[in-house]
């Protein structure tokens, strides 16, 4: 069993993730396995001490942030505990939580894991996986640190989802301990809720009724609190609960072919309007894009200055004075005769809307295809860099980054929004992101405490408006402790105390991820209300 001890000074990195946020713990716990897990939980629940669930805490809604009680850190949970190949030839992979994205793609690439205490089926697998064509995890935040775990606990995404969907889908099982130690194995299409009811039973044989929260998620790419909608498949609500349901111990995911063509274009634009005219068009367009990303003329602008003043960034290609956009599509094809055709309609809008074909950056290499990868990770690397210069004089400011998303027809209405009240309030700031799912990251670059004051003012007028329009608040960082608020605006009081009744019914002592969704208040008066 592993051993819950005092949070002393030396375990003072465990109470904080990416966010910048800090809170408090008593305790904590390193599980190496499911059974550590259920130990913990189980010596956790006799006297109700509030459990926070990490992973590699490179989370940015301060999710795995403690407010008081014990850490459970799932990182030394690292392993690949087995492989399968479905019967429509699909292989999955099946890993413990604290797995990190960069490890696991390291092993798909290399097609090398550490077999031991593999059954038959899993090496017989492996051998099939071995001569198969090449596989990878689809999702692909930023982070490539981020644990397996975290990613599924906030239904992340990255770039790619524009093709391939969030997290969810590519989820085919898991093993979820419960507050008690209990435990609940999920697999998909096997379970179903009856309407907004949903039926489950442990393995120590306990049924749970659970009553879904009666909202309606929004038609657009969402991380935003529990997926909740008629007869829905049971494993979908432990997806994205920012670990206040249960603690993930083990997860299977399916794995997709590698496609044999990925080529990028970077194409440049004189003005946002014709940035967000090329991307509605293209999107009508193109069967095979896999991204659309978009860097605004602020943006573009840190990345000139790096170049000029960072030697770390001297490799970054030079960008015309003219450039004032940038659309990033990823291709991604079974061959190259379709890659071509793809390419060639992407030029034609290019132009159509007020681009030059020929200063496009065309990459159909690795090495070309590595270059824009390190121009798209610069922008944030650099906007965090300035933040961090800021702060040396200012330690109270940080940046503050948006999440939001609406439908496909409100990208011109939210993109003029965050234009005008970024103007009212005299902001500086950058934008880059999801623009093929209108959802793209905006970012304040506060230069005081006064302004980063008026910056989470203004965020939550995003919130109201963004709701207004049918969108998320979190499309894929989730919602954690940071956005709470922001949810609530979302769906609105009484949905959220549904959300709160609904924990209680699984953890009714309330002890997992508090504060995290909803405020411990909301959390604390559905507890009285079932007690």
């Amino acid at each position: 069993m592993a051993e819950i001890v005092s949070c002393t000074d030396e375990f003072e990195e465990y109470l904080r993730d990416e966010s910048r946020s800090a809170g408090s713990a008593e305790s904590i716990v390193f599980p190496e396995s499911e059974a550590d897990v259920r130990d913990a939980l189980h010596a956790l629940h006799a006297t109700g001490v509030p459990v926070t669930v990490q992973g590699a805490r490179s989370g940015l809604a301060a999710g795995a942030v403690p407010h008081g009680g014990c850490v459970l850190n799932t990182s030394r949970m690292n392993r690949v505990l087995g492989m399968r190949r479905g019967s429509d030839g699909r292989f999955f992979v099946r890993v413990q939580p604290g797995l990190s994205l960069m490890e696991l793609r390291d092993m798909l690439q290399k097609a090398s894991f550490d077999t031991a205490g593999w059954n038959d089926e899993s090496l017989a697998a492996l051998a099939q996986f071995k001569a198969a064509p090449a596989q990878f995890f689809a999702p692909d935040p930023t982070e490539a640190s981020a644990a397996l775990g975290g990613i599924v606990a906030c239904n992340a995404s990255g770039s790619r989802s524009y093709a391939y969907g969030a997290a969810r889908p590519h989820v085919e099982a898991m093993r979820v301990a419960l507050a008690d130690g209990d435990v609940l194995a999920l697999r998909r299409g096997e379970v179903f809720a009856t309407g907004r009811e949903l039926r489950l039973v442990t393995e120590g044989g306990r049924e749970l009724v659970l009553n879904l929260p009666t909202y309606d998620m929004p038609k657009a790419k969402n991380a935003s609190g529990y997926f909740a909608c008629d007869d829905m498949d049971a494993i979908d609500l432990f997806i994205g609960a920012c670990g206040t349901l249960g603690v993930i111990c083990e997860l299977e995911l399916a794995l997709l072919p590698v496609p044999v063509e990925v080529w990028g274009a970077s194409c440049f634009f004189p003005g946002e309007a014709e940035a967000v005219d090329f991307t509605i068009a293209v999107r009508g367009e193109l069967e095979h894009a896999t991204a659309i990303e978009y860097f605004d003329g602020a943006a573009l602008d840190v990345l000139r200055a790096q170049k000029a003043n960072n030697p770390a960034f001297a490799e970054l290609p030079e960008l015309a004075d003219d450039a004032r956009t940038c659309v990033f599509v990823e291709l991604s094809c079974d061959d190259e005769e379709t890659a071509e055709a793809e390419l060639m309609m992407l030029c034609e809008q290019l132009e159509a809307c007020g681009g030059d074909a020929e200063e496009a950056w065309v990459a159909t290499t690795e090495a070309e295809r590595a270059g824009q990868r390190f121009f798209r990770h610069a922008v944030p690397e650099s906007v965090n860099m300035l933040i961090d210069q800021r702060r040396r004089t200012d330690p109270s400011i940080t940046k503050l980054g948006s999440d939001m998303s609406v439908p496909d027809d409100r990208l011109r209405d939210v993109i003029a929004m965050y234009r005008r009240t970024l103007a009212e309030g005299g902001f500086e700031s950058a934008t880059w992101g999801h623009i093929g799912s209108n959802h793209v990251h905006v970012n304040i670059l506060p230069r005081s405490a006064e302004e980063y004051a008026r910056g989470t003012e203004l965020f939550a007028r995003w919130a109201a408006e963004v709701s207004a329009m049918g969108g998320a608040v979190s499309a894929e960082h989730g919602v954690g402790k940071l956005k709470a608020h922001f949810l609530e605006e979302m769906y609105g009081a009484n949905h959220i105390a549904e959300s709160a009744c609904m924990k209680a019914q699984i953890d009714p002592k309330g002890q997992l991820g508090r504060g995290n969704l909803f405020s411990e208040e909301v959390l604390d008066a559905a507890l009285a209300e079932l007690a």
